[in-house]
């Protein structure tokens, strides 16, 4: 198999929504009594997931398609530079179209990034998410068990 077929393979393999981290917030908010809607055409960048009581809605971005800003994942393929690098800027030229109009239609507005939801800070992106639909104050830490909280 050629680098071309095995690329295509790769790229046909990724998902546009349903990813595994957006399931793991969705799986969360639903333990916890949110109720909400799922790629929601009616909003601008379809929203992973539309909290209408809350007036909330979530991004769940892949840190490589969306260029978290500083993040070991949001690398440039060594080949065919150009075209990535105008990929990813209209990727981050739309997001910020997106999130300006949602905020101008009174939505807030969270982006939650791939990479905080891995094992080690998937914990505590998820409790100061819960904090930041809410409203309350969130300080990292407080809802250990050594703290006297509960996960």
């Amino acid at each position: 198999m050629d680098d071309v077929e095995r690329r295509s393979r790769n790229m046909s393999m990724i998902k546009g929504r349903d990813t595994r981290p957006e399931v793991a917030v969705r799986s969360y908010l639903f333990s916890k009594g949110f109720r909400f809607r799922k790629n929601d055409r009616r909003y601008p960048g379809k929203p992973d997931i539309v909290l209408p009581k809350y007036r909330t809605v979530i991004f769940v971005n892949g840190c490589f398609w969306h260029r978290h800003q500083g993040c070991r994942f949001a690398t440039v393929p060594k080949s065919n530079v150009g075209f990535w690098q105008a990929k990813f800027e209209r990727n981050q030229q739309r997001d910020i179209r997106d999130y300006s109009q949602l905020e101008a239609m009174g939505w807030n507005v969270i982006v939650l990034w791939e990479c905080q939801l891995r094992p080690k800070t998937k914990a505590d992106t998820l409790l100061g998410l819960e904090c930041r639909i809410t409203g309350e104050e969130y300080i990292a830490g407080e809802n250990e068990p050594e703290y006297g909280g509960s996960l």
